[in-house]
């Protein structure tokens, strides 16, 4: 064989394993059409809506970032709902008229002196005590469920009155 036709061989043998390389390239999946107020043809598209930003309504999230607070906090030994707590509650029944469907549980916490008993009523009369105001102003009884945990739950740990005031409390919780 003379070297031009092994040279015309070489060239034919590797432009043949290079076309049995070559595969059949792989498609694309579709890709979405960009909000835009034209098609490609100039006909008019309508714009793509807005996706939501915030919370979903109606979610524990949404309770939170709508009122004022989730919790109202007690004086030691007491379950009264002073002023400040009277308009947490209203925002709360607010929010409650807003979101019909929605029920709520309000737990009742203690700080942590006093016995078990004690701080597991204590924490009832306070959870009662939210009940009854949310009541009060037209929210209805059958939306509402009460829980005691005393002192079992502290949101702050220590021993001073600093975290005692924090532990005083009935926080309210939506539930469906």
């Amino acid at each position: 064989m003379t070297p031009q036709r092994i040279a015309t061989l070489a060239l034919l043998l590797g432009a043949a394993s290079l076309a049995a390389c070559a595969t059949k390239p792989k498609e694309l999946p579709p890709q979405p059409i960009a909000a835009s107020t034209s098609t490609q043809a100039g006909a008019p598209m309508a714009p793509t809506p807005p996706q939501p930003v915030g919370p979903v309504a109606g979610s524990q999230a949404d309770f939170i970032a709508s009122v004022i607070s989730d919790t109202v906090h007690f004086e030691l030994d007491k379950y009264d709902v002073d002023g400040e707590s009277q308009g947490i509650l209203r925002s709360q029944a607010q929010w409650l008229a807003r979101n019909s469907a929605k029920s709520i549980t309000i737990e009742g916490h203690c700080d942590e002196r006093g016995t078990r008993e004690y701080n597991l009523a204590l924490g009832e009369r306070r959870a009662n005590a939210a009940k009854n105001y949310l009541v009060s102003l037209g929210v209805d009884a059958g939306r509402i469920n009460t829980v005691s945990y005393g002192k079992e739950r502290p949101v702050a740990l220590g021993s001073d009155e600093a975290a005692y005031a924090q532990n005083r409390r009935a926080v309210t919780v939506t539930v469906n």
